[in-house]
């Protein structure tokens, strides 16, 4: 057996273990490298570590940090209050503000499993409050946060954007963002249709939304959605009576959060976060991370909270499969796959395949993860300059991470355990039988759209 693919059986070795063990990729990741990169491939340590993406690391770092500030300080509740506020008591623009408000929050920087912790409980309230069905609310939030999660501040932005340019390839990151907004709103428009939001349009019910509504949120999410990753949390909900905690939602009396300088100051960071990247072309990672010591200086305790908060899990998972990803360029393995799949003979057939190979692993595996490796080994494949590599991309990301409704991923479990008022096993496999849709209808609807059209 060659050393190729070994590296290759290992790589497939790690995504079981780590989908089936609740065992961090990352850490597994890691450990291969060594293993697989010492006595199979040769490799020193110098040669392993230097597949560690040290600015990649950064970005995480520095991006999780800044927003685990805004979270420990309620900027992020502000938000989501003012939010709901603008509903003004109508039913049809509920879902529609859940679906901005954690696109939002993904936009600038939370990991898509921390914005779905801070916005289920709520939005799954609410539902279950004025009678909107839960697999809308559930499917417009995880949709939501997968619409905003590739800005080019992003953590799954900043990653995928990272590792073309480390493999040289073609990218573009206004493409990427709009693609995946693109496909989940276009996702949530029809979610919304089939699932009764036309009902609510037509509704006459006038039932205010609580102005403070999220109000009294921040501790719970300050303990339940700092720490989830794409790879392993099972829900919020700190009692362990899998219904999630239902006092964020139904306090008669949720307190109305306001401005303080802390969060004025938090908010005006972000906005300086986006055009010192945008516009001044700023590096992310080392912005976030000197925008976050500002406010730490300033605001000690915020920033002690914030940095427990840091989604440490996260970082650990994609650093350690792009190391990994590293020793099998250095064995040779990306070539030999990507050989394999030209072997296909059909350039449209092999990018179809790989689409479907990213959506139906990350379903039940880490969709992060799923990127870090997919792309890399689609590499060789690229290079023929049969398929565009920037469509070819913004599908293979599409595809990851649109399946995340499934409620076998960290988003999917989410709003499983924060379904408020629902038989709990019907409400499992209504969000089966969604996510086996997505996975078998989406890649191939961004194949055409994003593909196809680049092909030759």
């Amino acid at each position: 057996m060659s050393a190729q693919l070994v590296s290759i059986l290992v790589l497939i070795a790690i995504f079981v273990i780590a989908t089936t063990k609740s065992i961090n990729m990352g850490v597994l990741a890691f450990a291969a490298a060594f293993g697989v990169g010492t006595l199979a491939g040769g490799l020193d340590a110098d040669g392993i570590f230097a597949g560690f993406p040290g600015d990649l690391f950064v970005v995480l770092v520095g991006v999780t940090y800044l927003f685990a500030i805004a979270r420990a300080n309620g900027t992020t509740d502000w938000l989501v209050n003012a939010a709901i506020r603008l509903v003004g008591g109508r039913l049809a623009l509920i879902p529609w503000v859940v679906f901005a408000v954690t696109a939002i929050l993904t936009a600038i920087g939370a990991v898509s499993p921390a914005a779905v912790a801070i916005v289920a409980p709520i939005a799954l309230g609410l539902a279950a409050r004025h009678g909107i069905s839960p697999l809308l609310m559930g499917a417009m939030v995880v949709h939501g946060a997968q619409a905003g999660g590739f800005s080019p501040i992003s953590i799954y932005g900043t990653t995928v954007n990272s590792i073309v340019s480390r493999e040289n390839l073609a990218g573009n990151e206004i493409v990427l963002f709009l693609s995946s907004l693109g496909i989940n709103l276009a996702i949530a428009v029809v979610v919304y249709v089939v699932f009764g939001g036309l009902r609510l349009a037509r509704s006459r019910g006038r039932e205010r939304v609580p102005a403070g509504v999220g109000g009294d949120h921040a501790a719970a999410t300050r303990t339940g959605g700092g720490q989830a990753d794409d790879a392993g949390s099972a829900g919020h909900d700190s009692d362990g009576d899998g219904d999630g905690d239902r006092r964020e939602t139904e306090d008669p009396r949720p307190e109305v959060l306001r401005l303080n300088p802390a969060r004025i100051a938090t908010l005006v960071s972000l906005a300086c976060l986006v055009v010192g990247t945008l516009v001044f072309d700023l590096d992310v990672g080392l912005t976030a991370i000197s925008l976050a010591v500002l406010l730490n200086v300033v605001w000690a305790d915020d920033g002690k909270r914030a940095v427990n908060e840091i989604t440490w899990s996260t970082v650990l998972l994609i650093c350690g499969v792009l190391t990994y990803v590293g020793v099998l360029e250095e064995m040779g393995t990306i070539d030999y796959a990507g050989e394999a799949v030209s072997g296909v003979g059909i350039p449209l057939l092999a990018a179809l395949l790989l689409c479907y190979i990213g959506a139906i692993v990350s379903a039940f595996a880490s969709s992060v993860g799923i990127m870090g490796a997919l792309i890399p080994l689609a590499v060789p494949f690229l290079m023929q300059g049969t398929i565009g590599p920037i469509g070819m991309i913004s599908a293979l990301a599409v595809s990851a991470t649109v399946v995340d409704v499934s409620p076998f991923s960290t988003n999917g479990a989410l709003i499983l355990a924060n379904a408020k008022d629902v038989d709990r096993d019907r409400f499992f496999r209504q969000l089966l039988v969604y996510g086996g849709i997505v996975v078998a209808a989406v890649p191939a609807i961004v194949w055409l759209i994003l593909v196809v059209p680049g092909f030759g």
